[in-house]
């Protein structure tokens, strides 16, 4: 449909001054300007605008088009599908959903409210999983739930369980079983490049079987999708005040005007990628924590809570940003590569291999390497775990909204990550690298090639040395900021070899350590936490709409998934009931200047 606004493409955008710092990860430079004038040359216009493609943006791009309204997705990156796509696609969606009901499961909308409100549950830590949900957004979330698991049948997602259970994820409710697992399909996968075996693809769950047929239904209903355009910016009509308008965005060096005669939905992703932004939430998270789950394909870089607060609107739920819970951040499940997050493994059939570099070596048993932190020191027991986190039965006897429930948790808090990101106690934040050290025994008994691509020496996130005092110091990397001093990792390794000969560990209680680090080559790799969920961001109602200083919903913005806050769940099923909710809304608001 045209428009009076529009000009030609020849046209040079002259509203739009693009200024500002390259974001962490060498992201292209953003303005996220209050507001870029009243009424700029709009260079395309779509009734709903969404700006991004994955568990969010898909859901309400479809939505609002199914419902009759024109759409453009901008998306940042080459292809669709951010995070989600990388994922293992675990959704817990319940409230009663067919595939419940065939399992004889009984779930309402009530029961997944209660649930996902419910104080009492504690984890061994201390830590509350859902008493920091906002309320609002848990009721839309509950009435909605259902719907959105039969919008995905409906829509060509398929699933490898044929009823619901409480494997993986995290703050999905101890009442009753929803978790659904996503079957991969016959599409080539972006960790690897190709389809999965024949012999396993029935069984496996990925979240190329979720993107790919919403991004099949997006395109067969008319959905544009804009690729490799960021978002620099909203346009509102005024500061802080009136109806948001569209956005400004760039696509490779050219910046466009897009006006969303409707609404715009943000659904970029989250924050966990943006350094500085994420310290606001927990001050330790410096540089060094460079390896988020789902990166390099997609990265989430706050540009949406940006954007959002640039015109106005509140952050919110930051509690939940903070608990150490679930997968905010995990232990790596890979070591010796940058981006080592347990369930992600890049291949070199990937389309991002060269940015990511190495697969890295999967730990089968932490027995078989010793941690030490920059100074070559042991900081914990490396068998440690990760932070727990409530799902199905998890509590039982379970006691809803009760004190019985806390009272039933043993006190255990698991150390490991607290300890990793201490530091060195030289007054700096962020606890630096952390090493996993290893000797040509260790590569054997774990079966591994300590070699590219299966570890990144180029990048400085792994090396080898044919004694212990050579590798240490042979480590020099960016974020090494002090030197290892060569006779504390020495006697670190000497301590522990003591360690293994008496059986215990006098340092830090590992049970039983079981093999001497003795036989050359050793080698030190990357082993650093590993940050994942966004659990904090803008604030918004039970209708997506985002939410100012006031308590005022601005109008005809739209937010959700990890870029808004209030809700404290590990897995996919918010974002993509946020996204159902938020297209079906935008859709409803009427046309207007």
């Amino acid at each position: 449909m045209a428009d009076k606004g529009k000009v030609s493409r020849r046209d040079l955008v002259k509203t739009v001054a693009v200024t500002g710092v390259a974001a962490a990860g060498g992201y292209a430079p953003a303005l996220f300007a209050q507001d870029l004038g009243a009424q700029p040359n709009w260079d395309r216009v779509a009734d709903v605008v969404v700006i991004g493609s994955g568990a969010t943006g898909m859901p309400a791009a479809i939505r609002a088009r199914e419902a009759g309204s024109s759409v453009i997705v901008v998306e940042a990156e080459p292809d669709i599908g951010g995070h989600a796509i990388c994922s293992g696609a675990n959704i817990p969606l319940g409230g009663g959903t067919s595939i419940q009901k065939r399992a004889g499961i009984e779930d309402s909308p009530d029961l997944v409210y209660r649930d996902l409100t419910d104080w009492s549950l504690t984890e061994p830590n201390g830590y509350a999983d859902y008493r920091f949900n906002d309320r609002e957004i848990m009721r839309a979330f509950a009435d909605n739930c259902a719907q959105t698991f039969e919008f995905l049948a409906d829509h060509g997602v398929k699933f490898v369980n044929e009823k619901p259970d409480g494997r993986a994820g995290s703050a999905h409710g101890n009442s009753v079983p929803r978790q659904m697992h996503v079957w991969a399909g016959d599409w080539p996968q972006v960790q690897t490049g190709r389809p999965n075996p024949p012999e396993t693809r029935a069984q496996t769950s990925n979240g190329n079987g979720l993107m790919r047929p919403l991004e099949a239904a997006a395109r067969k209903a008319g959905v544009e999708f804009l690729l490799e355009h960021r978002m620099i910016a909203l346009h509102r009509q005024g500061p802080n005040t009136g109806r948001v308008l569209g956005v400004a965005v760039t696509n490779r060096g050219r910046t466009l005007n897009i006006r969303a005669r409707k609404a715009v939905i943000l659904g970029t992703g989250g924050s966990s990628g943006n350094v500085n932004f994420r310290r606001m939430f927990d001050p330790r998270l410096t540089e060094e924590y460079c390896g988020l789950a789902g990166m390099p394909w997609s990265n989430q870089d706050a540009s949406g809570e940006q954007a959002g607060m640039a015109v106005g609107a509140s952050l919110w739920g930051a509690a939940n940003q903070t608990l150490e819970i679930g997968d905010n951040i995990t232990k790596p499940g890979k070591i010796g590569c940058q981006y080592g997050y347990v369930n992600l493994t890049w291949m070199p059939g990937s389309r991002v291999f060269d940015k990511a570099r190495a697969s890295g070596l999967r730990v089968g048993n932490w027995q078989d390497v010793i941690l030490v932190n920059m100074l070559g020191q042991r900081f914990y027991d490396e068998t440690g775990g990760g932070y727990p986190g409530n799902r199905y039965n998890t509590v039982s006897p379970y006691f809803p909204d009760s004190y019985r429930n806390a009272r039933n948790v043993k006190y255990n808090p698991p150390n490991f990550i607290p300890s990793a990101l201490a530091g060195i106690g030289d007054g700096h934040n962020g606890g630096g690298p952390i090493w996993a050290i290893f000797d040509s025994d260790a590569v054997a008994r774990e079966k591994w090639n300590p070699a590219p691509p299966n570890v990144d020496f180029d990048a400085g996130f792994f090396f080898t040395a044919n004694s212990v005092p050579e590798l240490a110091n042979k480590i020099r990397m960016q974020y090494q900021r002090v030197p290892m001093p060569t006779a504390n990792l020495e006697d670190t390794v000497s301590r522990y070899n003591s360690f293994v000969d008496s059986g215990t560990d006098a340092d830090f209680a590992k049970p039983r350590p079981q093999f001497k680090i003795g036989k050359p080559p050793f080698y030190a790799a990357w082993s650093n936490p590993v940050i994942h969920d966004t659990r904090a961001g803008l604030r918004i109602n039970g209708k997506c709409q985002v939410v100012d200083m006031k308590g005022e919903a601005i109008p005809r913005l739209y937010c959700g998934g990890e870029s808004a806050g209030g809700f404290s769940m590990h897995g996919l099923a918010r974002c993509l009931c946020q996204g159902f909710i938020a297209g079906k809304n935008a859709h409803d608001e009427t046309s207007g200047a």
